[in-house]
């Protein structure tokens, strides 16, 4: 047969070759009604609570497994669902709608499900209106639940395949097993959809947005994943085969050859030392972290502690998860991020409000400040964690210098009651800001004077900057890391921290992309902060490339007008100094 290829958008690189394994779209289930008598109502929704309580423990499930996988940072992306079918508002909506229209609880649960729907389509927010996948997503499984229905999924591969499918869900792609699944090609999709993230962390080669691959595909058919080319070569010739299989041995010798730097520091050719740190959620990435070869975590995410409960996690609780990490890590430090709630991180039992934009809403530290009951258990336990090894404070979403003046006065005094209370605890620790937003980095010199150091937060900052919804596929070419405007800031960033005699890190995304890395250490970062899975690829680049070299290259893409040509540019140094057989 001929070979056919099918251009789309690479989401994760890597190369894929095998039989094609067609997963069905999922049936569009809508369930038909009957009345319910009055003394079986109790019955209809107990079998609802069941059904949802089967649900919460599948996605909890699939959450572990990510998290254990490849880490919390991505398993996080399912509590949106676990936050949906643990919704308190939700529950009580079904039930009063059960009792007054007195259907079965299937048309009950799917009419109100798909309100919430409508009702985000029309709320004119993206951010709510990408909802949608995650409300889709649950709603299948607790219908499926409902009527005891198993559906198709990729757990039912007998061989190592290639899944092609017009969509797969989140939650989906979190099932899948490695040593099954070779890659995966959808129809649908964008690059900074949850399943691409999901496939990108589980190693998983994926093209997405490929519209009509699976109208040319039949179950079994020889194919081509190319999760780097972003391209899917069906019915592949001798030719394409060889240079793919060339190719697939050049990766395993690259990869390798990183296994070999974990006792190495990070260190550039010309002997400026960057410190190399990690990315987390949970204390159980703390193996993690140390087989990484990474210097202890420059993010700690404290917010998923009080996520997917019905209750605050007490003080001893979060000393206790706090304690870990900061132990299990020493000598090497431990910066814990005040809890960033808000956003995409909400918790039901708190009564944040609705709010149609909540990454500009009440988040972060502006919660906090507010919410000083909250805040002051959270530093409890940090400070009281801080006795037990080295230990770094950092306040997220700094957005004025007044907020960190106000926070700094409540750890002073949260300081003042341990002492009183003669608990051990950490007194001289570095206090942090992380800059994420534009009034921040255009103010940096005005912040420095009030903290140790900065960590840049470019996920938020791209996306402040640059008036661009992380998760809004329509809108996702225009999340530029190299953007003029993005370089400018976290240069502008580095210098300030800098001239004001405090160090700079950062921890966003952006750090996890060689070519952006180069442009970072030309700038002068002093510390990186990634996934524990990237630590080895991105110490490879430091150790490969000078200082002075990558300062020559930032002053040469400044005068760059456009992010395609900077992106270019630094990619094409990186390629000659690494020869990386990934470059993405």
């Amino acid at each position: 047969m001929q070979e056919i290829v099918f251009k789309g958008i690479g989401v994760s690189p890597g190369i894929a070759m095998g039989p094609v394994f067609l997963l069905p779209e999922p049936e569009e289930y809508h369930p038909p009604e009957w009345p319910v008598r009055d003394e079986e109502l109790e019955e209809e929704f107990s079998r609802f609570l069941r059904a949802l309580s089967e649900a919460k423990q599948q996605i909890q499930d699939l959450h572990d497994r990510v998290s254990r996988q490849v880490g919390g940072d991505h398993a996080a992306i399912l509590d949106v669902q676990l936050m949906i079918v643990s919704d308190e508002q939700i529950i009580e909506d079904i039930r009063n709608a059960l009792f007054a229209k007195k259907n079965n609880v299937e048309a009950i649960f799917h009419q109100t499900l798909s309100h919430y729907l409508h009702i985000l389509y029309g709320s004119g927010n993206q951010y709510l209106a990408e909802r949608h996948a995650d409300i889709k997503d649950v709603m299948t499984r607790v219908l499926n639940n409902l009527r005891g229905k198993k559906p198709a999924d990729v757990c039912e591969i007998s061989t190592p395949s290639v899944v092609i499918a017009r969509d797969i869900p989140p939650s989906e792609t979190a099932r899948m097993e490695r040593e099954k699944v070779l890659g995966f090609a959808i129809d649908a999709g964008g690059q900074s959809s949850h399943t691409a993230i999901i496939a990108k962390a589980l190693g998983i080669p994926a093209v997405v947005g490929l519209h009509q691959v699976t109208a040319a595909v039949r179950e079994g058919d020889l194919v081509l994943v190319d999760g780097q080319q972003g391209t899917v070569t069906v019915h592949p010739a001798v030719e394409t085969l060889e240079r793919s299989r060339t190719e697939l041995r050049r990766r395993k010798a690259y990869a390798d050859g990183l296994a070999g730097l974990r006792s190495l520091p990070a260190t550039t050719r010309d002997g400026r030392r960057i410190t190399l740190s990690a990315n987390i959620e949970f204390p159980a990435e703390v193996q993690m972290v140390v087989e990484s070869g990474a210097e202890g975590v420059g993010l700690y995410r404290t917010e998923f502690i009080y996520m997917n409960r019905s209750d605050l996690p007490s003080e001893e609780e979060q000393f206790e998860a706090y304690k870990a990490v900061v132990e299990g890590l020493s000598p090497h430090p431990t910066i814990i991020r005040t809890m960033d709630l808000g956003g995409d991180k909400f918790i039901s039992h708190l009564d944040i409000p609705f709010e149609f934009n909540p990454f500009l809403g009440w988040r972060a530290i502006r919660f906090c400040l507010e919410r000083r009951d909250i805040f002051e258990v959270q530093l409890r336990a940090i400070l009281r964690a801080g006795a037990h090894g080295p230990l770094k404070l950092m306040y997220p979403l700094i957005s004025c210098v007044s907020e960190v003046i106000q926070a700094n006065a409540i750890v002073e005094e949260v300081k003042q009651q341990l002492r009183k209370e003669g608990l051990p605890h950490a007194e001289d620790f570095e206090i942090g800001a992380m800059i994420e937003v534009p009034s921040a980095a255009m103010t940096a010199d005005i912040i420095a004077k009030e903290v140790d150091f900065f960590s840049i937060g470019t996920n938020d900052l791209i996306q402040y900057t640059m008036a661009v919804e992380r998760v809004n596929d329509k809108i996702a070419h225009l999340y530029q890391p190299s953007h003029p405007a993005v370089l400018r800031f976290v240069k502008r960033i580095v210098d300030e921290g800098h001239r004001n005699n405090i160090w700079v890190g950062i921890c966003g995304e952006m750090a996890a992309d060689p070519a952006m890395v180069l442009l970072l250490l030309g700038m002068g970062i002093d510390e990186i902060s990634v996934n524990p899975a990237t630590v080895p690829r991105i110490k490879n680049l430091i150790r490969n490339v000078s200082y002075e070299d990558a300062a020559k290259i930032v002053e040469e893409v400044m005068e760059h007008t456009s992010a395609q040509t900077i992106e270019a540019r630094a990619r094409e140094v990186v390629k000659n100094v690494i020869a990386e057989p990934e470059v993405v």
